[in-house]
């Protein structure tokens, strides 16, 4: 495997373990938070990072952005009927699927191009959902930062 692969899976296992410890502590009651009306709620956050490790980075090793895997509800993200337990378990899941499919990467399949954002490299995709986490986990912590200001 590269260094840049390798340098791609310690910054996605930061970025996982930033995520966990974030959400390590949320409870049931604090899935509907949001900080105003037009904010993404707890749940949403939680349910879209999932998605990320269990739909997308499928998508982007695959360079097929119609593929959806088998068996994944298309109503996943926000979806109120999803408890904390199944979003966590999805959550590691997801994380579980990226770390592997990163495994899969070589240096010429980061190369190819994607149809992601009108035709990009696969790296560039890979390091936008990457990124994606890192944006979402710092979402989750402001929310919960917030919450805990609010709580006293």
């Amino acid at each position: 495997m590269s260094e840049k692969i390798e340098t791609m899976k310690a910054f996605t296992r930061l970025a996982i373990s930033r995520l966990e410890d974030e959400a390590g502590g949320l409870t049931e009651e604090v899935l509907g938070w949001r900080a105003c009306e037009e904010a993404n709620s707890v749940r949403w956050i939680l349910t879209h990072t999932a998605q990320l490790g269990n739909v997308f980075i499928c998508k982007v090793l695959r360079g097929d952005w119609d593929y959806w895997p088998e068996g994944w509800p298309r109503d996943y993200v926000d979806n109120r009927s999803y408890s904390l337990g199944r979003i966590m378990g999805d959550l590691k899941k997801g994380s579980e699927l990226f770390l592997e499919a990163l495994d899969q990467l070589t240096a010429e399949k980061l190369a190819e191009e994607i149809p992601f954002g009108g035709g990009r490299p696969r790296e560039y995709a890979v390091m936008f959902l990457i990124s994606e986490i890192i944006h979402h986990e710092g979402q989750l912590a402001q929310a919960l930062g917030t919450i805990r200001r609010q709580v006293g």
